[in-house]
């Protein structure tokens, strides 16, 4: 029997989430074996995640990887991979979603909420223009790294607290005392979802990981992602989308933002699941005409060199 080569970047988080695919492919009977890189995004801590100029930032080291047949499928935080995959490669299976939720992390105390000179650390435009459309006066210092490096950052600075999401804290069992839902922020597209690639000719893996995906999670990921395809935003694009199902009905939130938080266009809708399909995109096309493209546009030519 084949031994399945799964690519990870080796971060602690990215190799959990790569043994819960290998756990999942050994109890179907599949030997497998973690082949572990790192990404440009991994190696560089200091600049902005938009300001690296493209998406993919963290998965392209797998692509290639693929691409010269080193492994057999990737895994990935479905959030930071592109909505548009490269040639040849698939998103063959998602994994059951896991939690979706933003959290700030602080240390013990939230007075300075109400205050002006308030400190939450980030590196996500996302995370930041919602916090700023909230708390307008409060300073985003620049944070980036692996799970456990943010954390410590945020010890060893004197900011008030970090934005995280809670999926790879409680992932890695280290979840701290003292942290608080944003149940406020609308998540990144696909937020807390783990997507396994694969080249589409290679027939005996695509069906292989057809036998593992999540149905109910595939569903939700597609609108979401649908979404922030159809606006044009990447993950360095302040644009939040959440799906939820219950009841025989789909959910949609969305969030388009300027920078500073000032502008947003705001959209939730609840469709029939027969309906679910398109509900991504037509919902970007009237988040477009109510000034979601305006507002891109202004984020595009505010990080042009």
């Amino acid at each position: 029997m084949k031994t399945l080569r799964i690519g990870t970047r080796d971060s602690a988080l990215a190799v959990w989430q790569a043994k819960k695919v290998a756990t999942a492919l050994e109890t179907q009977g599949h030997k497998t074996q973690l082949i572990e890189v790192k990404s440009k995004g991994d190696l560089d801590l200091k600049t902005p995640l938009n300001q690296f100029g493209s998406t993919g930032i963290f998965t392209k080291i797998l692509d290639d990887a693929l691409y010269a047949g080193k492994v057999d499928l990737a895994v990935h935080s479905l959030k930071d991979y592109p909505t548009n995959a490269p040639k040849g490669i698939i998103m063959a299976a998602l994994m059951e979603r896991g939690p979706v939720e933003d959290i700030l992390v602080h240390k013990g105390e939230l007075q300075f909420l109400e205050q002006k000179n308030g400190q939450v650390a980030t590196g996500s435009i996302r995370r930041i223009a919602q916090w700023k459309r909230r708390y307008p006066s409060h300073e985003n210092p620049n944070l980036r790294g692996n799970v456990q490096t943010r954390l410590q950052k945020l010890a060893t600075n004197d900011w008030h607290g970090a934005i995280f999401a809670k999926a790879g804290l409680e992932r890695l069992g280290i979840l701290p005392e003292h942290y608080s839902i944003l149940d406020w922020m609308i998540p990144a597209p696909a937020q807390g979802i783990m997507g396994i690639t694969c080249l589409s000719e290679d027939l005996d893996v695509l069906e292989i990981l057809a036998s593992i995906n999540h149905t109910e999670t595939a569903l939700r990921a597609k609108v979401e992602r649908d979404f922030l395809n159809r606006v044009e935003g990447g993950c360095s694009a302040p644009v939040g989308a959440y799906a939820e199902i219950q009841n025989d009905e789909l959910s949609l939130k969305t969030g388009v933002f300027s920078l500073d938080g000032k502008k947003a266009v705001l959209l939730e809708n609840t469709v029939p699941l027969n309906e679910a399909e398109t509900l991504g995109i037509k919902m970007a096309d009237q988040a477009l005409a109510q000034g979601a493209a305006a507002i891109l546009e202004n984020i595009k030519d505010e990080q042009r060199p």
